[in-house]
């Protein structure tokens, strides 16, 4: 039923988690995990003159990479890891909003399933609906079937 799946992933406890499920359900269904990682680009305000905001731009842009290569080295260090369980795992880590670019690569790959955490920080009726903004997001935006994890419960 599933063959190919896809976990985002944040670094959290509660990535965690989802990152469990998805291994349980690999096992069950011989597929193949995706763990994405994305390095949220951060805006910089259109007040700064020109050299100046280049200047910034260029500095952020240095560290988003530095970021991006040291969450790839410690999700290769995860993949090792999780060896013992013998199932196919491969990492992605890309710049960019985390709902788009989630949405976006599971539409690009076309995957099984999403299996990722969330988070209940949000009050009125979001509250209630007990997800968080990246969840609701990719909720509204996917086609593929999405699996959610209460970070928060145990």
């Amino acid at each position: 039923m599933y063959s190919n799946i896809l976990v985002p992933y944040a670094g959290s406890g509660a990535g965690d988690k989802a990152l469990k499920h998805a291994i349980a359900m690999a096992k069950d269904y011989d597929a193949k995990i995706t763990i994405l990682h994305v390095v949220e680009d951060i805006p910089v305000p259109l007040s700064f003159e020109y050299p100046e905001r280049m200047k910034i731009v260029n500095e952020l842009d240095q560290i988003k990479d530095e970021l991006k290569g040291e969450m790839q080295k410690q999700l290769d260090a995860m993949v090792t890891d999780l060896g013992k369980h013998k199932i196919k795992i491969d990492t992605v880590v890309v710049n960019g909003y985390p709902d788009e670019e989630i949405a976006r690569i599971a539409a690009d790959k076309k995957y099984d399933l999403i299996i990722m955490a969330k988070r209940r920080k949000l009050k009125g009726i979001m509250g209630v609906l007990r997800l968080g903004s990246t969840s609701r997001k990719i909720l509204e935006r996917v086609s593929s079937p999405l699996l959610l994890i209460d970070g928060e419960s145990e």
